[in-house]
């Protein structure tokens, strides 16, 4: 089960059932609307608070993942999931909702693979029939946590990422049809001295860079083995560091099989700098636009590499650093339906 010093190869190959994905408006203006089972038209939601809007669509995305896989929420055993808000709330309050066993986790912007990889753990040894896990994020509650309300109209740097308003969620299983998990690898921290919040891409690729030097190494493959690596939300500023490193250390991946879901979500013109950033920007493009992909046959092999910024508003004003991770996890079409 274990290879190397964190690498986790599944042997029983997890299948991901069904996905849900619930995204804002302005996701819904980009690249992959058609991927996203719901496209809100404003950020409210209806509710009355960014945070309990932010609530409703991990609801949402749990129920579509459900109604897909034919499942009650009584049926599921256990949520695992988590988001960037002060002490996970969103995530906590929709799980509140949903009544099933549930493991708050905080990876920051890692936290879809995190949950993934430790899913098919849990499935792999029999801890469970039916897992749903996922992260998410919401532009408005995000930033003014971290940086200032939006309603500021504050000025950012060019490094600066836009936090994408959207979740996704899988329903793992150890039988059914869909893609198989086939292993993890867990990320070490990695805190280069970095102390910018605007600039959250530079500060995580070194450790995506660790990260899938790590799992290559330990799977013993070489980057041509996966149709795509894709990382979380380097953006445009983190995505050339991590091929300058690449470079560097003579690991050969090829730039055009090495993607960026903060590149991928929205289209060119709209206006966010870097790039997209938040713990629903892997979750929703993974869940959505890569998964449907491997689904039409497109990709066969890929290797998610979710990346997280570990510092909070507290670390930031004590002028501590930002220590960085990425989760690694490689999603592999199978053949006949598992059993």
């Amino acid at each position: 089960m274990l290879t190397g010093h964190r690498t986790w190869i599944f042997d029983k190959k997890p299948v991901i059932i069904s996905t849900g994905t619930v995204v804002g408006p302005f996701e819904g203006k980009g690249n992959l609307a058609r991927d996203f089972d719901l496209i809100h038209g404003e950020i409210w939601l209806n509710q009355d608070s960014f945070e309990k809007a932010h609530q409703v669509m991990l609801e949402e995305a749990c129920q579509k993942a459900m109604e897909k896989a034919n499942l009650q929420k009584d049926q599921i055993q256990f949520f695992l999931g988590g988001d960037l808000i002060n002490q996970i709330t969103p995530t906590s309050f929709a799980t509140r909702t949903l009544g099933s066993p549930y493991l708050g986790l905080f990876g920051a912007c890692s936290t879809s693979m995190e949950g993934l990889a430790l899913s098919a753990f849990l499935v792999n040894y029999n801890g469970a029939k039916y897992i749903l896990t996922g992260a998410s994020s919401h532009n408005a509650a995000v930033e003014k946590q971290f940086r200032y309300p939006t309603e500021y109209g504050g000025q950012k740097p060019p490094t600066a990422q836009w936090t994408v308003t959207g979740t996704g969620v899988a329903l793992v299983s150890p039988m059914g049809k869909g893609p198989q998990v086939t292993s993890a690898t867990i990320g070490r921290i990695v805190d280069m001295g970095l102390t910018d919040p605007f600039n959250m891409g530079g500060a995580m690729a070194p450790a995506a860079v660790d990260t899938i030097e790590a799992h290559l190494k330990e799977r013993n493959v070489d980057p041509s083995y996966y149709d795509l690596i894709v990382t979380g939300d380097l953006g445009h500023i983190g995505r050339e560091v991590s091929l300058d490193l690449f470079k560097k250390h003579g690991t050969p991946i090829k730039e055009e099989n090495y993607q960026d879901c903060g590149l991928l979500i929205y289209r060119e013109g709209q206006p966010v700098l870097a790039g997209a950033s938040g713990a629903g920007c892997s979750a929703s493009v993974v869940y959505g636009h890569i998964l449907n992909r491997m689904k039409k046959g497109e990709l066969n092999r890929v290797l998610v590499v979710a990346t997280g910024a570990l510092l909070s508003p507290l670390s930031f004003q004590q002028k501590e650093s930002i220590p960085c991770i990425a989760h690694a996890v490689s999603i592999e079409n199978g053949g006949e339906e598992q059993v």
